[in-house]
């Protein structure tokens, strides 16, 4: 039974290939490469960016297989550099969790914590002595005749 996926080149005839050692070779779309750009290259793209017409802006995008945000982002970057300030940066991903790992607050959230469940412990334990002194509304309720229509 043929299919009717051509067949790539250096593929056996069951269409997986192999190295000449008989090792399988990697598939190179299996792993994305990050793409990382030069300073003379966004500079570029950026200027002829802000040249282009406002119905060409887009057409720059796509050939140059861009998005719009990078291009917002590099203009900030370089508008930042010209103003003499350093390029804003993302901060990195450990970071960025603002010292969430700093044990004094962490006591201190703790200590926090402990005391907002005593007082909600101290709340139910109340609500319950409460519903033992006055019996349970619902069920008196639901014994009473008073709320059901006569037929």
């Amino acid at each position: 039974m043929s299919s009717n996926f051509p067949v790539l080149p250096g593929a056996g005839a069951g269409g997986s290939s192999a190295s000449v050692a008989g090792e399988a070779v990697p598939d190179p779309a299996a792993r994305p490469v990050r793409r990382s750009f030069t300073a003379e290259y966004r500079a570029r793209v950026v200027a002829e960016y802000e040249a282009a017409p406002h119905g060409s802006k887009a057409a720059v995008l796509r050939r140059e297989g861009l998005y719009q945000s990078q291009i917002r982002e590099w203009t900030i970057a370089r508008d930042a550099l010209t103003r003499g300030a350093a390029a804003p940066r993302r901060a990195h991903r450990a970071s960025a969790a603002g010292g969430k790992d700093d044990p004094g607050r962490l006591r201190a959230e703790n200590q926090r914590l402990a005391r907002e469940l005593a007082k909600s412990q101290a709340v139910v334990e109340i609500m319950g002595k409460l519903q033992g002194y006055a019996g349970d509304p619902c069920q008196e309720a639901a014994s009473s005749s008073w709320w059901r229509i006569a037929a």
